[in-house]
């Protein structure tokens, strides 16, 4: 094969989950993806998998990813609104009027530095369809997949900060205050893609497809999948969040499909566990680096 051919057939998309700080372990699957050769033509993602979508597309490297999660303190990102009375009641008032309990102005700042360091703001500073996101409209009830839909609110991709698309597409209900978009009809709620879509599997195979499409998914695969424990109020919230998250998705994986996703079960850490340590997050990376290399011996 010459060395055309070889690089041409190691070029893939990319579509990656959903999972909150359970992400470091995508980190690990794809290090080890960059390692065998393997190059992202095309990249998509929900919450924690448009956050690696996203800088893959910036140009960083897998070891570059890791220490730059690693030397980030992630409970800085955490920023309440300050209140009058610093009671901790107040905090759930917040929830209330602000629609979530953080902000989510550090994290978008954390987002738009670390693009900024390779030179990436807008949608226009990546080839175009190189990179899609996905988030969830709340005022209109729909799936948002940026930035194809930014012209149906009547703005701008060429001028639309990714930062600001990465915050919308990891806005956890609750957790963290919406986004709300300016637009001529008033303000869109906008949250967390994985709402709709948790893993977009289908978003470069709906007629597009160009080249093989390797997903990434931060769970077991259906036949590993165990059911829920639901004993009292919280465990019946995750649980719905989580059936709601994933029944979309997984309507779509069939058997064939699933040849070409690598499952990363991280069921022992929490999409909000925001205080990971040192050793939880090398942890989590080691279990991505091997579930994607026993993968590769088959795919």
């Amino acid at each position: 094969m010459t060395k055309k051919g070889r690089e041409d057939y190691m070029l893939i998309d990319g579509v990656f989950s959903g999972g909150g700080m359970k992400g470091f372990a995508l980190v690990g699957a794809y290090q080890v993806l960059e390692e065998k050769g393997f190059q992202f033509k095309r990249v998509a993602g929900t919450s924690a998998g448009a956050i690696l979508a996203c800088f893959i597309a910036a140009g960083y490297t897998g070891k570059e990813m890791e220490k730059v999660l690693d030397e980030q303190d992630f409970q800085a990102l955490l920023d309440p609104r300050k209140t009058i009375l610093p009671i901790p009641f107040m905090k759930w008032i917040n929830l209330y009027w602000g629609l979530g309990l953080y902000q989510g102005k550090a994290l978008e700042n954390w987002f738009l530095e670390k693009l900024a360091a390779k030179g990436i703001y807008t949608f226009s500073d990546l080839p175009q369809g190189s990179l899609k996101l996905v988030a969830s409209d709340l005022t209109n009830g729909k799936m948002m997949v940026l930035p194809d839909d930014l012209q149906k609110y009547g703005l701008s991709a060429d001028s639309f900060p990714i930062a600001r698309a990465l915050r919308m597409s990891c806005g956890i209900p609750f957790f963290f205050e919406p986004v709300r978009l300016k637009t001529g009809s008033g303000d869109t709620i906008v949250v967390d893609g994985g709402v709709l879509s948790n893993f977009p599997m289908w978003i470069f195979d709906n007629g597009n497809k160009e080249r093989p499409i390797l997903g990434v998914k931060l769970s077991s695969n259906t036949e590993e999948m165990k059911p829920y424990n639901i004993k009292n109020g919280l465990n019946l919230f995750e649980a719905l969040f989580s059936t709601m998250k994933n029944a979309h998705d997984e309507r779509y994986i069939s058997r064939k499909l699933e040849k070409n996703i690598i499952f990363i079960p991280v069921d022992d850490y929490s999409a909000t566990q925001f205080d990971l340590n040192t050793e939880m997050k090398a942890d989590m990376l080691e279990k991505g680096r091997i579930r994607a290399t026993q993968f590769l011996k088959m795919w």
